[in-house]
């Protein structure tokens, strides 16, 4: 029976292939975890664009229970709506519509920068 022997020459290589191959796993999966924190920090600050609008529409049915009308003056707070370096949104409307039932309709839609697409958040709000 014929052995066969390894000679060293014919393994010569083989580890620096193996070391390119692991440290291209190892780069995709850092590149796929990058990835992953900049998706989150994008929907955290949509998270806080979507908080500060319900606030802002609480804020607006707080005026119309505390002055018990659907109609407030809603001026100041579409200033503070629209002016996103206090605590307003970017790009913000409010708008405060009411129908003959008595029921108040809030909306507020903003627009991200980075983003094309228009946000909105909507409440109502009924008198007794």
């Amino acid at each position: 029976m014929k052995t066969m022997q390894i000679n060293r020459h014919d393994q010569s290589g083989m580890l620096l292939i193996e070391v390119l191959i692991s440290m291209l796993i190892f780069s995709f999966g850092i590149l796929g975890l990058v990835s992953m924190q900049a998706n989150a920090v994008k929907v955290s600050y949509g998270a806080e664009d979507r908080t500060r609008a319900a606030l802002m529409a609480n804020e607006m049915i707080a005026a119309m229970w505390t002055q018990k009308t659907l109609a407030p003056s809603t001026t100041a707070w579409e200033t503070r709506v629209a002016n996103s370096t206090i605590s307003g949104l970017p790009g913000g409307k409010g708008t405060v519509a009411t129908d003959s039932s008595g029921v108040a309709t809030i909306t507020i839609t903003w627009q991200e920068p980075s983003s094309k697409t228009t946000d909105s958040y909507l409440t109502q709000v009924a008198m007794p």
